[in-house]
C-alpha cells in the first residue's frame, strides 16, 4: 500500500509539472496514467479521485481540460492495451475484463458516442444520474438528454470535435433527468480516432455538480435579493440596468421611489412596525411590475427603483409613477395602527445610446430630490436644463469662498432721486460677481447661495466696507454727499457683533452714520425680535437709517410695524409697473396710494423702486411718493457714474 501511495504521489507531481511546463505536452500525463494502471492503480475510484484532484489543484487553469483528457486517454489506453508476454488471447481477456471493471464500476459517469452523438455505451453511474437504466440510454442520441434551455452555441465544441479540429474539451452542461429535473454536470470529452486518424468515438466523463450548483444559485439569490421584502436589491438592479445598456436600439425608463414620512413612523413606532410597513408597500409595488421587461428592487432603507426596458416613451413612465403614488397612498394597517405615507418619484426615460448606467442612476436621484423639494407626494421628470442650473448653483456655491478671498465681488450703484425734482438724494449699493468662467453675475445668481452657506455674513461685510469707503470718497468731493443704501440679510442681523462691525466700518471709512441706510426685506425685519431687534435699535441710535425693502410683497403686521426702528419703506417695483397717467384709479395705483398713506401716517419716507417711464414717475409724484429709483434715471453702474450727479 505504501508503494501504491508513493507511485500515486509521483504521478500527481508529474501531472502538475506538465501542466505548468513550457512548452506544454500531454505525453508525460498519458505515460503517467499508464504507469498507474501498470502499478495496479487502474481502478474506477482512482480515476474518479484523480479527476477531482486535478480540478481542485488547477482551478481556472486553461490547461485543465487538456490534462484531464490526457489522463483519461492514457488510463483507457493502458486498460485496453496489449499485455507484453503470455498468451495473447488471455492477455486480451484480462485487458477487456480490466476495462469493463473500470468502466462499469466507476463512480464518475462515462458515456461513449459515435460521431453522430448516438450513445454506444454508458456506465451505470451516468445512467443513474439520468434516472434510467443503462439499456434505456444506449442507442439514443445524447441530444435527447440535454436541457432544452441550453443555448445552441454550446454544441459548437461537439461539432469541432467530430470534424477532427479538436481533441478534447471541458464544459458545464445541463442534462434533463427522467423526472424532468435538471442535472448540472461538469463534462470532459475526449476524441478517439481510428487507425487512419479520423474521428471515431467520443468519450465523455460526467461529474454531477447539481448540489454545488443549487448551493451556488441559492447564495447568488441571497446576494442579489433583499431578505425583508424578497425584492431584488441594489446589486441586482445595477446588474440588470447595465445589461439593458449592453443592448442597442432600445429605450429604458427608471422610476426612483422614496417614501415620505417613513422615518417618523420608524422612529416613533419602532423598526418592527416599520419593517411590516415596508413589506406591505413592496407587495403593492410588485403588483405594478409583473411584466417580463420590468424589475422592482429595494435599493435603500425606504427607497425602491423600478426599471422598465423597451419603453414607449416618457408617458409610460409617468403613468407608472401615478399608479405608484396611488398604491402607496392607500392606508396600511400594521400592528393595530392605521398608517398613511406618501411617496416621491423621480423619473428618467431615455435611449440607451445617449447615456450610461451611472448617469441614469444619478439623474434619477436628482429628479427624486426635485420631487421632494417641490412638496413631496408627486413625481418629477428629468429636465436637462433644470439640472444644468442646479449644477451651476453647486459650482457657484463651491467657488464662493475662494472668490471672496480673491476679491471677485464688486459694487455698482444706482441713484435714488427726490420727487418731483429728480435731484440725487442717495444711491443703492448692488453687489456683482466678476466670475472668471461665467462672467458678470447679478445678485439673483448668488445671494441665495451665500445665505444657504452662511457666507452672506462675510460677503455682506465686504460690500458694506466697499460702499462706505466709496461714499466717503464722494463726500470728499464737496457738496451734499448721497446717503448710501446697503442691503442687510436676515442672517447678518442675527450675527453677534453686528453693531460693532458696522461701527468699525464707518469709523475706518470716515463716514458719518447718518450717511448710511440699511435695507432689510419685509419678511426679514418682521421676524426680528430679541437681540437682533435690539441691534437694529442700537444702529438707529448711532444715526444709521433703516428701510424696509420690497414693501407690500410680504405679510406685514402693521401693529408691529409701528414699534420697529424704521425710517423708510421701499415700494416693490411690481406695483409701480401698472401705474399709468390715463388710469389714475387702477388697482396698482390704489395699492401704491394706500402704501404711501400708511408710511406717511407712521412718519416714514417712501421710495418707489423699478421706475422706468415718465408716466410712472408723474403718477408717483401725484400720489405723494417721496423718492424714486429705476432705469428712468439710471441703471446700476460704476462709482464714476455717480460723480456726474454730484458735479
Amino acid at each position: 500500500m505504501a508503494a501504491f501511495r508513493e507511485r500515486a504521489g509521483e504521478f500527481l507531481d508529474v501531472v502538475l509539472t506538465a501542466a505548468t511546463a513550457e512548452p506544454f505536452s500531454i505525453i508525460p500525463v498519458e505515460r503517467g496514467a499508464a504507469e498507474l494502471v501498470d502499478a495496479g492503480l487502474g481502478t474506477p475510484d482512482v480515476l474518479a479521485a484523480t479527476i477531482r484532484f486535478l480540478a481542485d489543484a488547477l482551478p481556472g487553469s486553461p490547461r485543465l481540460a487538456d490534462v484531464q483528457a490526457a489522463l483519461a486517454r492514457g488510463f483507457v489506453r493502458a486498460v485496453q492495451g496489449d499485455e507484453q508476454g503470455g498468451d495473447a488471447v488471455e492477455s486480451d481477456r484480462r485487458s477487456e475484463a480490466r476495462f469493463n471493471a473500470v468502466f462499469s464500476a466507476a463512480a464518475i459517469g462515462i458515456g461513449i458516442t459515435d460521431t453522430s452523438g448516438r450513445l454506444v455505451e454508458v456506465n451505470a453511474a451516468f445512467a443513474a444520474m439520468l434516472g434510467l437504466a443503462p439499456d434505456r440510454v444506449r442507442g439514443r442520441n445524447v441530444a435527447e438528454f440535454l436541457h432544452e434551455d441550453d443555448p445552441p452555441e454550446l454544441r459548437r465544441y461537439f461539432n469541432e470535435m467530430v470534424a477532427g479540429r479538436r481533441d478534447h474539451y471541458r464544459i458545464e452542461r445541463r442534462f434533463r433527468r427522467r423526472d424532468g429535473s435538471a442535472l448540472w454536470a461538469s463534462v470532459t470529452v475526449s476524441l478517439v480516432r481510428d487507425e487512419g486518424g479520423e474521428p471515431q468515438l467520443l468519450v465523455g466523463m460526467v461529474e454531477d455538480n447539481t448540489e454545488r450548483h443549487v448551493l451556488s444559485e441559492r447564495l447568488r439569490h441571497q446576494a442579489n435579493h433583499d431578505p425583508l421584502t424578497r425584492l431584488g436589491n441594489r446589486a441586482l438592479f445595477t446588474e440588470r440596468l447595465e445589461a439593458a445598456f449592453g443592448r442597442t436600439a432600445q429605450r429604458i425608463g427608471l422610476c426612483y421611489v422614496d417614501l415620505d414620512g417613513f422615518k417618523a413612523i420608524n422612529d416613533t413606532l419602532g423598526h418592527v412596525i416599520g419593517d411590516q410597513l415596508l413589506i406591505e408597500i413592496a407587495d403593492r409595488l410588485y403588483g405594478l411590475v409583473t411584466a417580463p421587461n420590468r424589475l422592482l428592487a429595494r435599493v435603500g432603507g425606504d427607497e425602491f427603483a423600478l426599471l422598465v426596458e423597451q419603453t414607449d416613451g416618457v408617458s409610460e413612465l409617468v403613468a407608472l409613477a401615478e399608479r405608484v403614488l396611488a398604491a402607496v397612498a392607500e392606508p396600511v394597517r400594521v400592528g393595530g395602527h392605521r398608517l398613511a405615507v406618501s411617496a416621491s418619484v423621480g423619473i428618467v426615460e431615455r435611449a440607451v445610446s445617449t447615456s450610461t448606467p451611472a448617469d441614469t442612476m444619478r439623474d434619477a436621484d436628482v429628479t427624486l430630490h426635485w420631487a421632494k423639494a417641490d412638496g413631496k407626494n408627486r413625481w418629477a421628470c428629468y429636465d436637462a436644463e433644470r439640472n444644468a442650473r442646479e449644477v451651476a448653483r453647486i459650482a457657484l456655491s463651491a467657488a464662493m469662498p475662494a472668490a471672496l478671498e480673491r476679491d471677485e465681488f464688486y459694487v455698482e450703484y444706482q441713484p435714488i432721486v427726490r420727487l418731483p425734482e429728480g435731484t440725487l438724494t442717495g444711491v443703492e449699493a448692488l453687489v456683482r460677481w466678476a466670475h472668471p468662467e461665467f462672467g458678470r453675475l447679478g445678485p439673483d445668481r448668488f445671494i441665495g447661495l451665500a445665505e444657504e452657506t452662511g457666507l452672506i455674513v462675510q460677503l455682506g461685510r465686504s460690500v458694506l466696507a466697499k460702499a462706505c469707503a466709496q461714499a466717503a470718497e464722494w463726500a470728499a468731493l464737496g457738496g451734499v454727499a448721497p446717503v448710501v443704501s446697503v442691503n442687510l440679510a436676515a442672517r447678518q442681523v442675527e450675527e453677534p457683533g453686528l453693531v460693532e462691525d458696522i461701527a468699525r466700518i464707518l469709523r475706518e471709512a470716515g463716514l458719518p452714520p447718518t450717511s448710511l441706510q440699511l435695507e432689510l426685506t419685509e419678511s426679514a425685519i418682521m421676524g426680528t425680535t430679541g437681540e437682533p431687534l435690539d441691534a437694529l435699535r442700537e444702529l438707529v441710535d448711532l444715526g444709521v437709517c433703516v428701510a424696509i425693502d420690497d414693501f407690500g410683497t410680504g405679510y406685514s403686521n402693521l401693529a408691529y410695524l409701528r414699534h420697529l426702528p424704521v425710517h423708510a419703506l421701499k415700494i416693490a417695483g411690481s406695483f409701480v409697473v401698472g401705474l399709468r397717467a390715463d388710469e389714475p384709479d387702477s388697482v396698482d395705483a390704489q395699492i401704491v396710494r394706500a402704501l404711501v398713506s400708511l408710511a406717511h401716517t407712521l412718519g416714514l419716507g417712501v421710495i418707489a423702486e423699478g421706475v422706468e417711464t415718465r408716466d410712472q414717475a408723474e403718477r408717483l409724484s401725484d400720489i405723494g411718493c417721496d423718492s424714486a429709483q429705476g432705469w428712468l434715471y439710471a441703471k446700476p453702474g460704476p462709482p464714476e457714474e455717480i460723480v456726474r450727479w454730484l458735479v
